[in-house]
């Protein structure tokens, strides 16, 4: 078995989020992506994880599979033409088949009690209903775009679109807008579960979703819960008038009531999830496990009136169980990265599961064990490093956790050149998950020791530590990551003349901080990095910079720029690459073109890496391929 590689990495089948269609069934979508074409297929498999037997169900540009109430139908998206429609096919065989035509598509569908389908409409902002949208031809010899939104774009694109729910009726094709002319942003694009905002309740007759409440011009967003009839009848704001974001709401299974997650302070996104149960009857509410230090992701009420949910901890993604009347929910997985769980008719539980030396595969979980079902993308891979979990003395003496990977078959005690990766957000976190875009493995393959340390601000180990870099960003996680150095150093791990630092997003603001702060480090890559903070006023959404910068720039520029890189400029003097998309919204692409430009206008040695067609992501397989090259390139270079 040969090392991991950039183009074996995206040889890989990619599993997606199985769909429990039986009490011994399960589809499970598999991509792949065409190495002439750069172009992605999902292949749907039908698979009987007793038997271990499976075969291919559908096949296309397959997204959001959803299973009918009465178990004999399967819904999804797949691109027709420019747009992903809404396609049904029986489970027991037979074509799929379009159900209306939606002038630019949708980006989710539910089913009905009754066969129908609610489906979220892709529509003009400008023309919110169908006909108008329909009719609506936005080509023309002007290619211009006015606005006088606090905020008019999100990570690559122009908010210039809504969506609404839709009644799709498969025995006549019909199209029902349930909330024709209505101009709320719901999720924006570049969200992963848009349809996840919405909830239908048993009966069929409401919908609950979750949509921004703000007024023109937007400058406080407010994600708020809203119910609405099926017919467009009823609509209001469920959840009480405060500050703050509400999502995701999910019926209890008799209707009565629901649950959804709030966040108290609207300018900051890392700020911990609380769940709410909401009495449908009088408006009580009720706040579930206060007491509980972690913030989930996803959550589904379970038939025995308990939350099945997705919680990060410790540099892990969990499943728990919160049981009726418990205090706090109880972990049901405990290593590596779970999501996306799936609940059998037999109660029965299945999810993705992966880790750092092991890509997404769909496992059962038995009484805290999670059992392999598939094995797609783990029967092509290579060999891979070993991954081990540190903890050392970081800022302020805390513990601080780091991931490190091997090389395959090295030895285990040996110095060998060092590589940080340092992760973004800087609410996020490295956890003992894959990650296609920043894989170690293709680091470690290449023979260098890969760290990722979970600084200060990191998600997972509750909310005192996620917020105390607030106003310091260049400070603790700085002291972290340097104080992680010193500890592989010092055990004998890290060659001291051969280490890099890379990092994207926030951590190629770290990466940038840092070697404005020290010359230890023989090279450093940045990807889409923050290195000015009063020029990330350009950024795409920019409430919260008081909060994350210590001030505004029209208050205290000078709290600004203590912690900007390049009011430090003075101190770049290692080699770096510099990476950045033309299309990247949320890191504006003017922050990689200063980085570049100061160091070669210092006479420091520089590459700049630009792709015209890329966000704040390198998403095509050609480009992330090139991507890899070039960091690998660059580390060889110089280390």
């Amino acid at each position: 078995m040969t090392d991991l590689t950039p183009t074996a990495l995206w040889e890989l089948p990619r599993v997606g989020a199985p769909v429990a269609i039986a009490a011994d069934r399960l589809l499970v979508p598999v991509t792949t992506h065409d190495p002439e074409t750069d172009e992605a297929e999902t292949v749907v498999w039908r698979i009987d994880p007793d038997a271990k037997e499976s075969r291919r169900f559908a096949a296309g540009t397959i997204s959001g599979l959803t299973v009918s109430r009465d178990r004999t139908q399967v819904a999804y998206l797949r691109k027709r033409g420019d747009h992903r429609q809404v396609h049904i096919q029986p489970l027991d065989g037979g074509e799929a088949t379009v159900v209306g035509e939606l002038p630019l598509g949708a980006v989710g569908v539910k089913w009905l009690p009754d066969g129908r389908l609610v489906a979220l409409a892709t529509l003009w902002r400008q023309h919110p209903d169908l006909e108008a949208t329909g009719s609506h031809d936005p080509d023309g010899r002007l290619n211009v775009r006015a606005t006088e939104d606090a905020i008019y774009r999100y990570w690559d694109t122009w908010l210039e679109h809504v969506y609404h729910p839709v009644i799709l009726d498969p025995a006549d094709g019909s199209i029902t807008d349930v909330t024709p002319g209505a101009t709320r942003f719901w999720a924006w694009p570049s969200t992963n579960d848009v349809i996840g905002e919405l909830d239908i309740s048993p009966d069929g007759s409401v919908i609950a979703f979750s949509a921004d409440d703000s007024d023109p011009p937007h400058r406080q967003l407010c994600w708020s819960v809203f119910v609405i009839g099926v017919d467009g009848s009823g609509l209001r704001r469920l959840d009480p008038e405060r500050p703050g974001h509400s999502r995701r709401p999910r019926f209890t299974g008799d209707g009565s009531a629901l649950v959804y997650g709030y966040q108290s302070e609207p300018d900051f996104y890392a700020c911990p999830t609380r769940l709410i149960r909401h009495d449908l009857a009088d408006g009580t509410e009720v706040e579930l496990a206060p007491g509980w230090d972690r913030s989930p992701d996803r959550w589904e009420w379970t038939e025995d009136g308990g939350i099945l949910l997705t919680a990060e901890d410790r540099g892990r993604s969990r499943l728990w169980q919160l049981a009726p009347e418990a205090a706090e929910p109880e972990p049901i997985t405990d290593e590596g990265w779970a999501s996306d769980p799936t609940v059998a008719p037999d109660g029965r539980i299945y999810a993705l599961a992966h880790s750092l030396t092991r890509p997404p595969e769909v496992h059962r979980l038995e009484e805290g064990t999670a059992f392999p079902v598939t094995d797609f993308a783990a029967a092509a891979l290579g060999s891979t490093g070993t991954a081990r979990e540190l903890t050392f003395s970081g800022g302020n003496g805390d513990p601080i956790q780091m991931w490190v990977i091997d090389p395959p078959d090295a030895d285990p005690q040996a110095p060998l050149p060092l590589v940080h990766m340092i992760h973004g957000g800087p609410h996020g976190v490295f956890g003992n998950a894959w990650h296609w875009r920043w894989n170690p493995q293709i680091l470690a393959g290449a023979g260098y020791r890969v760290a990722m340390v979970n600084f200060h601000g990191s998600t997972g180990w509750g909310e005192e530590f996620t917020a105390s870099i607030h106003g310091a960003w260049g400070d603790l996680p700085f002291q972290d990551v340097e104080l992680a150095t010193d500890h592989l150093v010092t055990a004998g791990l890290a060659d001291p003349e051969r280490m890099a630092v890379t990092g994207g997003s926030y951590g190629g603001y770290l990466t940038a901080w840092i070697i404005s702060q020290t010359d230890r480090y023989a090279a450093a890559v940045a990807h889409a990095a923050v290195t000015s903070l009063p020029g990330m006023y350009a950024s795409d959404v920019t409430s919260g910079r008081a909060r994350a910068y210590g001030g505004e720039i029209w208050d205290d520029r000078a709290a600004v720029e203590r912690w900007s890189p390049s009011a430090h400029a003075a101190g770049y003097n290692t080699p770096t690459l510099v990476i950045h998309g033309e299309r990247d919204a949320r890191v504006p692409i003017t922050q990689g073109l200063e980085l570049y430009g100061v160091l070669v206008a210092k006479g420091i040695p520089a590459r700049l890496v630009y792709f015209p067609d890329e966000n704040h992501w390198i998403l095509s397989r050609s480009n992330s391929i090139r991507w890899y090259e070039e960091v690998l390139g660059w580390l060889q270079r110089w280390l």
